[in-house]
């Protein structure tokens, strides 16, 4: 049974704000909502418009508007996130919500004055674990197109074959390639709001990709991103206090903007993984990823020199086609781990492209035995003391 964007806002019309007699709808707050069908339901999304600093005040009116959506017939999952979009006095704007009665003031009581001093900055958010999970590792670049997500898998794998029990989440929501790295397009499971991870060759696996159709774009705006990034880190059934989680592997997007803020300010990160080429262009960007994570106080873990060279298959003449041993180079500058060179292989696209990791595929091979050790090299930083962070040299 399908459902229609018609029956969705007719739902929501059902949703007050506090203290209010007006609705989500009539406030024009819902945005066109995305509806995804699958075999046994429906997939829904949408963001609710609000004010800024309305936006913690108004979470029970999101979480009630997701609740809603997900009672519906032939609704399956829902997500809804909360975007601030408008200025005061838009759309849902204190003049739809009864505002907080002022202090009351006693006439006779002495007020000191007040000295004027410098300003203060607001506190950074103090990052909450994810329940079941002891770990959590961003593999990152500075740019797309250097093999980022290939290398994640390959190390979550290889973090397995140190015996670690691992998960992975695709932070990429507008380019999500772990399903297609997994060889998996089944839709998870969820019991109320909780998503039951995919598993796939000894791992937890979640996406945004399991959720929607692999060509259907994501035409979101940065905060619904947000909002659905959350969701699935904390959402996700990854694991318990008695059998959690020794790693989770965050596959995150390409670049230096709201995902890894969010993930730097709303975990605690045990550290970055940062994969570049040797090539120059790359390096360019890999050294932002690797300043930014420094700003933020994430530790860097190591660096990895993805495509490093090529061997042809034919004659057995190796090309360093993108140069060779620059990210190796700049782990030095910086101070941090070189955690390995990996070639540019057929195999690894390959099997990569087929959704079974040269790891699994070929789990003796040259190329596995690159990533189990470089797994073993993050899997031995995690074991120790909380790795510093390297000194970033400003030239």
């Amino acid at each position: 049974m399908s459902i229609t964007g018609e029956q969705v806002l007719a739902a929501l019309s059902a949703v007050r704000l506090p203290n209010s007699d007006d609705d989500i709808v009539s406030l024009e707050m819902v945005s066109e909502p995305f509806i995804s069908e699958s075999g046994d339901g429906s997939k829904v999304m949408l963001s609710l418009t609000v004010p800024a600093d309305l936006a913690q005040q108004l979470e029970p009116v999101r979480a009630k508007a997701q609740g809603v959506l997900e009672a519906l017939p032939g609704v399956k999952s829902a997500m809804v996130a909360l975007t601030a979009e408008r200025k005061l006095g838009q759309g849902a704007s204190s003049a739809g919500m009864a505002p907080p009665p002022p202090p009351k003031m006693n006439p006779t009581a002495k007020v000191a004055p007040v000295q004027p001093g410098p300003p203060q900055q607001p506190a950074p958010p103090t990052p909450n674990g994810v329940e079941g999970v002891k770990h959590i590792i961003a593999v990152a670049s500075g740019k797309g197109g250097v093999g980022k997500s290939t290398t994640a898998i390959n190390l979550a794998l290889g973090l397995v074959n140190q015996g670690l029990k691992v998960g992975v989440l695709d932070a990429d929501i507008y380019g999500p390639s772990i399903p297609r790295l997994v060889g998996s397009n089944v839709k998870p499971e969820a019991e109320g709001r909780v998503l039951q991870p995919i598993h796939a060759h000894g791992l937890k696996v979640m996406s945004i990709g399991f959720l929607v159709a692999e060509d259907s774009p994501m035409i979101w705006r940065g905060p619904m991103v947000i909002s659905a990034l959350t969701q699935l880190l904390r959402e996700v059934a990854w694991g318990t206090a008695e059998d959690p989680l020794d790693v989770l592997v965050v596959d995150m997007p390409p670049g230096t903007g709201d995902a890894q803020l969010t993930m730097a300010q709303q975990v605690p990160l045990a550290g970055a993984v940062i994969v570049s080429t040797p090539q120059d262009l790359a390096l360019i960007d890999a050294r932002k990823g690797i300043s930014m994570f420094n700003k933020v106080s994430v530790p860097i873990l190591g660096v990895v020199e993805n495509m490093s060279f090529f061997v042809c298959p034919s004659c057995g003449e190796r090309s360093d086609i993108f140069g060779h041993g620059g990210a190796e180079e700049e782990a030095g500058r910086i101070g941090a781990p070189f955690l390995g060179a990996v070639p540019l292989h057929m195999d690894i696209r390959s099997q990569s492209d087929a959704g079974v990791p040269v790891t699994v595929a070929a789990p003796d091979g040259p190329h596995a035995a690159i990533y189990n050790e470089i797994g073993a090299k993050v899997a031995t930083a995690l074991a120790g003391d909380q790795p510093s962070g390297p000194k970033i040299v400003f030239e």
